[in-house]
């Protein structure tokens, strides 16, 4: 077995290291979702953990593990008779990124369940978890049917499986610890939220921590036991805390004073919900434990905040998290009250945990966690202005003009890709999906997943007689079986072709296209899509963004984008043309919708429109769905953004038109212009 890096070892970091003790202390904070780049030790620190865990005593053979001294009366296993339990080490289970709803949850043996009416059940990850960590590597990427699942099972503490009027119940409860790196994309906010705490780590910028936590990983790497060995004293003293705080966990006092710092806290940040409230209470009885206190003081609630609350103020997609800590401070001096607090030189102290103040720890920099630096803005794609006015031509540049602000944006209209696509999970374009309404019934190619009962019974119903049928139970077998098919929604990869030329670089007309884009954008991240930016200005096009995930670059590349120069529109095209390509071979089911942003005019090198018709048409020919945003203002309208749209197969529709709240029937006219096209 694979010796685990020791947690105490782990230099820095003490914002997620705290984060994750508090939730040891009490699994009811609601665990917590660590953000950051990669190589900030999020996976070691979450695997270390486990070892400093309290064992379980768990009835014997019963794989829902429960507790011997209260085992679940709904226990599928059960009911278990009075005996004495075993103990074994908590577990850590991981969840993988492309794991399937019955892996997680369990799955019922519907063929028994049907023939035999017996509840045959596998158990799923989630029980596995129970009484231990559930550990999820790179949540943001997992589906959203499946996070859902999990984190009601995490606020419930319970986990239900329900197949065609069969249901089984059991007990799940569990740290939950998900990591991910935001440059691969968000979670949504709503999903955010029910993370009881969400710590932001980077790299440490001072050099004698990163020689430090270089040194440990290479003896590590070198004798895993032998330098496990080192910090297994202070292993073993912060075990034992832990389990010292969870003793005097329901002695700590949350006096009123204390609960009107965490109101008014909740109200001065307009958070949404009362959750955020709930969590902060928690989270501040837990670091009173924690401190060996009973009594919540000032400081366990200001701590308690700067860990419950900044991911839960995020207004937007793109707003990345955060608090205003002096806001915060003086929040909690309004609201201060001297009717219970007790005498802060108390017993224990407020302290964060032990720093890994062991063997070879370093000096400590001056600062604390707050200290931690902010992950660095993502470069960002085009020239970048000089110091000028803006607006103002560069200096021998072409014409070449300083970014322009995006416009506010709007909820946009909904644009979908025709017909019916298999692609990953997401909220745009029709699919046939494992959710959804059920459309028909098909069989099973591999294991059942959705049974569709109606289509097994009438495939059993003629063979009874010749298999002999003599009570009221049905004789079902597997070939009898039909998997139901569901039509839901997908995600697609939504591709923008952005015109920067001068045609486009009217101060007022660029900040409404990119306030247009942004909009779009937003909405893309809200349909789970892929996105990815291709620009066209002067003599060529280039890819701002490669598709990804992460639709906060793309608005970040969007900001910054200069414009100026020529139209090169067929370049634009077939730039676009490449991208999508290149994305058909990685990631065929994900059909590709494209969006040209431009006033539809085409300029330099010779016949530049004709040359721009032949690469929409290079679109057309392989069914790509597109829309054309028309940019084109003024009194005199030469309808170009039109024509390409025509080119493309696709339509066009102006920037009004492009709001949630003009007239209606855009995307009818999508579907309608592709059907007409095929």
């Amino acid at each position: 077995m694979t010796t685990p890096y020791p947690f105490t070892a782990i230099v820095g970091q003490d914002d997620l290291r705290l984060g994750l003790l508090l939730n040891a202390v009490s699994p009811a904070v609601g665990g917590v979702l660590v953000r950051g780049e990669k190589g900030t030790a999020k996976s070691t620190a979450v695997r270390a953990l486990a070892a400093l865990m309290p064992e379980v005593s768990v009835v014997p053979g019963c794989r829902f593990s429960c507790d011997p001294a209260a085992p679940d009366p709904a226990c599928p296993d059960g009911p278990h008779a009075s005996a004495s339990g075993v103990s074994r080490a908590a577990r850590t289970v991981e969840l993988p990124v492309g794991a399937s709803e019955d892996r997680l949850v369990g799955a019922l043996d519907i063929e028994r369940a049907l023939a035999e009416g017996v509840k045959a059940f596998e158990p799923g990850l989630l029980a596995d978890a129970h009484r231990g960590i559930l550990y999820v590597d790179e949540v943001n990427l997992l589906h959203d049917h499946l996070v859902d699942l999990l984190l009601d099972a995490a606020a419930m503490g319970a986990s239900y499986v329900e197949r065609e009027g069969v249901s089984v119940r059991h007990a799940a409860r569990f740290l939950l610890v998900g990591t991910m790196n935001p440059e691969e994309g968000e979670l949504r906010p709503q999903l955010l939220d029910r993370f009881g705490l969400t710590v932001e780590v980077a790299a440490s910028r001072e050099t004698d921590l990163r020689v430090e936590v270089v040194r440990r990983r290479l003896a590590y790497d070198d004798d895993p036991a032998a330098f496990a060995a080192r910090w297994a004293d202070e292993e073993g003293a912060l075990r034992a805390r832990i389990a010292d705080a969870r003793a005097l966990l329901p002695e700590v006092r949350l006096g009123d004073g204390a609960l009107r710092q965490i109101a008014a806290t909740c109200a001065a940040f307009e958070v949404d919900g009362m959750r955020a409230d709930i969590v902060m209470a928690r989270t501040a009885t837990a670091l009173a434990a924690w401190a060996g206190r009973t009594d919540v003081l000032a400081e366990d609630v200001r701590q308690a905040a700067l860990l419950a609350l900044p991911h839960r103020r995020r207004r937007n997609p793109f707003d990345a998290p955060g608090l205003d800590e002096d806001k915060l401070d003086d929040t909690l001096e309004q609201n201060s009250g001297e009717d219970d607090d007790p005498d802060p030189d108390g017993p224990g102290g407020g302290g964060p945990p032990p720093q890994g103040d062991g063997p070879d720890t370093p000096p400590r920099p001056e600062g604390g966690a707050d200290d931690t630096p902010t992950p660095s803005v993502p470069e960002q794609g085009g020239e970048q202005g000089g110091e000028r006015e803006p607006g103002q031509p560069r200096p021998g540049g072409g014409g070449e003009q300083q970014p322009v602000r995006a416009g506010e944006p709007f909820r946009t209209r909904m644009l979908s890709v025709p017909g019916l696509g298999e692609g990953a999970a997401g909220r745009r374009s029709r699919a046939r999906t494992e959710h959804g309404r059920t459309t028909g019934a098909r069989r099973p190619k591999g294991a059942l997943t959705k049974l569709h009962l109606a289509a097994t019974v009438q495939a059993a119903a003629p063979h009874q007689r010749a298999r002999g049928r003599s009570g009221p139970g049905l004789v079902v077998r597997r070939d009898d079986l039909r998997q139901a098919t569901r039509e839901g929604r997908e995600g697609n990869l939504v591709l923008f072709v952005v015109d920067a030329s001068g045609s486009m670089a009217a101060r007022q007309r660029m900040a409404a296209v990119k306030g247009a884009v942004l909009s779009l954008l937003m909405d893309a991240y809200q349909r789970r899509d892929k996105v990815g930016l291709v620009t066209f200005r002067g003599k060529e096009a280039a890819v701002v963004l490669p598709p990804t995930s992460s639709v906060d670059a793309a608005a970040a590349r969007l900001e910054t984008l200069p414009t100026g120069g020529r139209t090169p529109l067929a370049a634009g095209l077939l730039k676009a043309h490449d991208v999508l390509r290149v994305e058909r071979l990685r990631d065929p089911s994900r059909r590709p919708l494209l969006v040209v942003v431009t006033d539809g005019r085409a300029t330099g090198g010779p016949e530049p429109v004709a040359l721009a018709g032949r690469a929409a048409r290079l679109h057309e020919a392989e069914g790509t769905a597109s829309v054309v945003v028309d940019c084109e203002s003024g009194p005199v309208r030469l309808g170009l953004a039109v024509s390409l749209a025509g080119e493309l197969g696709g339509t066009a529709v102006t920037l009004d038109e492009l709001r949630a709240d003009s007239i209606a029937g855009l995307v009818k006219d999508v579907r309608d212009n592709s059907r007409r096209a095929a």
